[in-house]
């Protein structure tokens, strides 16, 4: 029972107790003084009849004692009058039948009013004449008893009324600034934390309030020093100090990561000699800002044509990573970077298409971190030694379909719902069986059976991705895929739909209409947090709110602040799988588990991603992480 009620039922049950007592006190003080009254009343009926009929009684006139007896008798409460003549015993009685209004017969049963009577002698000196017994009727008692208990009872209930709305509005008014406590309470254990609550006047809340204040400020200030450990490990491990962009370390884990899914791309790698010029003209100093100054266009410039990663990977050699595109963004891509590394080479006073040198290399089948990193480097390499701008090892692979076929093909088997599905189980960490499993799709495109690696591409590319999830969850409920295992089921959400408000609408309205929205995940890449923050929140509380979990895809990959946890409030996260092998690299196992800690700190479940094999598994076991998935348990078709 919370505090407000404990304090109304008190003052409930207080008040109560005085209306009882004062009402129990107004009923026997009432009564007594009726019983009074109507003895009163019969001593001084008595007395006034005896003195009218001494001249009735020495004359024996019966028809004048009669006289008076009924007219006394019939003007009151009487109920009997008994005349007897002393002379010769002769004996008279008068009954009156009157009956009781406007009192209920239940309450004049409880015989309140016992029987009074008042016997008298009369007499004429010292002659006794008659005797006389007149017994008083109850029912002027019970009528204003009647009266006066209803009216009391009708005042009481006013009062009572009014007192128990006042005290209810008086403690909640007083008891406000606890329920603002409890309210920030809550978001505190959410890890929430709003402005600093207001001091109350009360000198005991206000040490509660005070108290809690200083509480929560020291909460806010230890996640905010795991944020800033993130943030510091990051810049300390994975960042090149000079340029700002990533270094040749968060490269290859990022590489290892891109490689581990389906997908296609490229990578280059570029080595600028004219830096080194520039050291030798006007030194390092010079030279360092030219490195930062040509890393903040080529980040700026490029992002515009594709996703990727900008890494510097030596002194002079920088590498470039390109996700999810045709060879048509890929040549693009390659024209803006020489565009923009001559416009920093004109700067320095030098040369265009001079000093530098780029080797490229298409993302072929399944290929390793070092394949890519080895096909790149012999792609600059023979860039250098004939002395051209770029080198390209273009695959021999013919694609599939040109753009606009994949337009046309994609839409269609989209809007057919032509997917196949496998899924990966989810093992939780303690061998207590599935957190979820993690859902993949395949398309039908005309006779082929193409993967995600060969059509998310274009997806992203073509605008389909909400027209792809859309057309997914509803497959995934026309074949009643929720309803074969009791775990939840992951859906990985595109980029697009992130940003939607038209995917936003139609979800909500999927999520209210399907009794299962609790056995369903969706999982938002990282990346898109860090783009649209404001668009996902609103689709993470939509998903929350009609009952659907979310987790963060990806978590560690990107840079910058953790502080979005608190704001989505997710209920799980992934790990990146470049933190597979964690513990090859003192450095990268630090920020690891600081971002396991951090996710932990917020009551987040961890999912481990990139388990290949139960020793890798092991090394995670003193970071007491929630689950893990990866090839260790591979995917499954769907039947």
């Amino acid at each position: 029972m919370t505090l407000f009620r404990q304090l109304y039922s008190l003052l409930f049950g207080l008040f109560l107790l005085v209306i009882t007592s004062l009402a129990y006190v107004q009923f026997t003080e009432t009564k007594s003084f009726l019983s009074n009254q109507m003895e009163s009343d019969l001593n001084n009926v008595s007395n006034s009849l005896g003195l009218l009929l001494v001249p009735a009684l020495e004359s024996g006139d019966i028809a004048t004692a009669e006289t008076l007896i009924n007219v006394i008798f019939e003007g009151g409460y009487y109920q009997q009058v008994k005349l007897t003549w002393l002379v010769d015993g002769k004996q008279q009685e008068w009954n009156n039948s009157l009956q009781i209004k406007d009192v209920p017969q239940w309450f004049i049963d409880f015989g309140i009013f016992g029987t009074i009577k008042k016997e008298t002698t009369i007499t004429s000196g010292w002659l006794q004449l008659a005797q006389l017994e007149i017994t008083a009727h109850p029912g002027f008692g019970y009528h204003e008893l009647w009266r006066i208990l209803t009216n009391t009872i009708i005042v009481f209930s006013i009062l009572f009324l009014v007192t128990i709305f006042l005290a209810r509005f008086g403690l909640s008014w007083i008891l406000k600034p606890l329920h603002i406590l409890s309210v920030h309470a809550k978001s505190v254990a959410n890890r929430q934390f709003g402005p600093e609550l207001a001091v109350p006047k009360t000198q005991e809340l206000r040490e509660v309030v005070t108290a809690f204040n200083s509480m929560s400020v020291q909460l806010k200030q230890i996640f905010s020093s795991l944020d800033e450990e993130v943030t510091s490990l990051r810049k300390k491990n994975l960042v090149d100090q000079v340029s700002n962009l990533p270094n040749r370390q968060y490269l290859v884990g990022r590489l290892n990561s891109w490689l581990s899914e389906p997908g296609s791309g490229a990578m280059f790698m570029a080595k600028f000699d004219w830096l080194e010029e520039v050291h030798a003209k006007y030194g390092y100093q010079v030279r360092d800002e030219t490195i930062k100054l040509l890393s903040e266009k080529l980040q700026s410039q490029l992002e515009e044509i594709a996703p990727g990663v900008v890494a510097r990977i030596a002194a002079f050699e920088f590498a470039f990573l390109v996700f999810d595109v045709d060879k048509e963004l890929i040549s693009k891509y390659l024209q803006t970077l020489i565009r923009t590394v001559n416009q920093e080479i004109s700067k320095a006073g030098g040369k265009a298409n001079e000093q530098f040198a780029i080797g490229i290399a298409e993302r072929i089948g399944s290929m390793t971190a070092s394949d890519m990193l080895a096909q790149a480097d012999n792609a600059l390499q023979n860039a250098i030694k004939s002395g051209k701008v770029y080198h390209w090892f273009e695959s021999n692979e013919e694609q599939l379909f040109t753009r606009e076929q994949w337009r046309e093909k994609l839409s269609s088997a989209i809007n057919a719902k032509l997917f196949q599905f496998r899924w990966q189980p989810i093992q939780l960490s303690d061998g207590a069986g599935l957190l979820q499993r993690e859902l993949y799709c395949q398309l039908e495109i005309g006779d082929k059976l193409a993967h995600a690696g060969q059509f998310m591409p274009y997806v992203e590319l073509l605008s389909l991705g909400s027209v792809l999830d859309k057309c997914l969850i509803q497959k995934v409920n026309d074949i009643h895929l929720l309803t074969r295992n009791f775990e939840p089921l992951a859906i990985n959400l595109t980029h697009q739909s992130l940003t939607d408000t038209e995917f936003h609408q139609w979800l909500q309205q999927f999520l209210r209409s399907t009794p299962l929205a609790e056995r369903l995940c969706f999982d938002i890449p990282e990346s898109g947090v860090y783009s649209n923050p404001e668009a996902c929140e609103a689709l993470c509380a939509i998903i929350r709110d009609n009952g659907a979990r979310f987790g963060i895809d990806h978590f560690g990959r990107q840079f910058g602040s953790m502080s979005y946890l608190q704001t989505l409030r997710p209920a799980y996260v992934k790990l990146d799988q470049s933190f597979a092998y964690y513990d090859e690299n003192q450095h990268n196992a630090e920020l690891c588990r600081a971002l396991v800690n951090v996710a932990k700190g917020l009551e987040i479940q961890v999912i481990v991603t990139g388990i290949q094999e139960k020793p890798q598994l092991e090394r995670f076991i003193p970071l007491k992480t929630t689950a893990y998935q990866g090839f260790i348990a591979p995917p499954v078709a769907v039947d």
